[in-house]
Parts: C-alpha cells; sequence; structure tokens
C-alpha cells in the first residue's frame, strides 16, 4: 500500500498553475517536524517533501492556505527522474496530494508563522526554543472540514 499522512507547515505561498489542458495543479512543500530530537543537538529535525496537488485540491489548497499554514494531507510516494540541462540524471520523489484537512483556523495559521520567525531568532542568538515556542506542536487537533462546510 502506498499511502502517506503528513501534517506540516507550508513553506511558501502556494501558486495555482494550469496545464495546456487547463487543468489546475500546484507544487508546494511542507515543513514536517520529526517526532524526536537530534541526539547531538538536542533539537528537532524537519524534513520538506515536495507537494504536488492537481484539480479541485489544487485550488483548495492554493486558495486557503499560505506560507506557515498548518496542513494536513494525504497522498501517495511517486518517484521519477530527468535529465536537467547538463544531461545528468535527477532523480525525484513527491508526495502526490489527494486530500487535504484544515488543521488550525486562519487566526491560528497567522501566529504560528509569527512563532516560527520568533523560533528562528531565538536559534541565531543561541538560545533554546521552548515547548511553546514550537510552531510545529498544535494541541487543539486536526479540524475536519466536509464538503457542505466549504464555500464552493
Amino acid at each position: 500500500m502506498n499511502q502517506i499522512n503528513l501534517i506540516g507547515n507550508l513553506t511558501a505561498d502556494p501558486e495555482l498553475k494550469y496545464s495546456q489542458n487547463q487543468n489546475a495543479y500546484v507544487n508546494f512543500n511542507v515543513g514536517v517536524q520529526r517526532p524526536f530530537k537530534d541526539k547531538q543537538s538536542g533539537e528537532y529535525q524537519s524534513d520538506f517533501p515536495r507537494c504536488k496537488a492537481f484539480g479541485k485540491t489544487a485550488e483548495i489548497i492554493s486558495e486557503h492556505f499560505s506560507k506557515g499554514s498548518k496542513i494536513g494531507i494525504t497522498g501517495s510516494v511517486q518517484t521519477g527522474q530527468y535529465q536537467d540541462k547538463d544531461g545528468k540524471t535527477v532523480f525525484t520523489t513527491d508526495v502526490m496530494v489527494n486530500q487535504v484537512t484544515f488543521v488550525e483556523r486562519k487566526q491560528q495559521s497567522t501566529n504560528n508563522y509569527q512563532q516560527s520567525n520568533n523560533v528562528q531568532a531565538n536559534q541565531t542568538t543561541g538560545s533554546k526554543p521552548s515547548y511553546e515556542d514550537n510552531p510545529f506542536q498544535n494541541n487543539q487537533g486536526p479540524v475536519n472540514v466536509q464538503d457542505d462546510d466549504l464555500p464552493f
């Protein structure tokens, strides 16, 4: 079974694009914190998988999420390869998103983005972030949204 579930924060504003056939798509990265601290540094490490969404899912992501927003995604892992401009083979791994979950309310998203900037500032000054500073933690759990709840 090829299924992946991730909860993380968008690293940039998603930009909706259209293919030649007028199919909507969006590419984005999600910062996903690992569930454990690095043994040497004592800091949480993160991964930034590249994600792709198409159709209505892409439209929802581009309309309702922005940089720093917490997002839940379900999809599958897809690998591929291509030749770069120098003729070298580049291998890719992408998360193909087929379902998105609203994990927090819009106001919380803005606050978490500001907290994320504060955590980065603390890390550059040498002070360690506290549990409260962690932008990837959310004690309220996911917000389940049904199709009837969406404004479209």
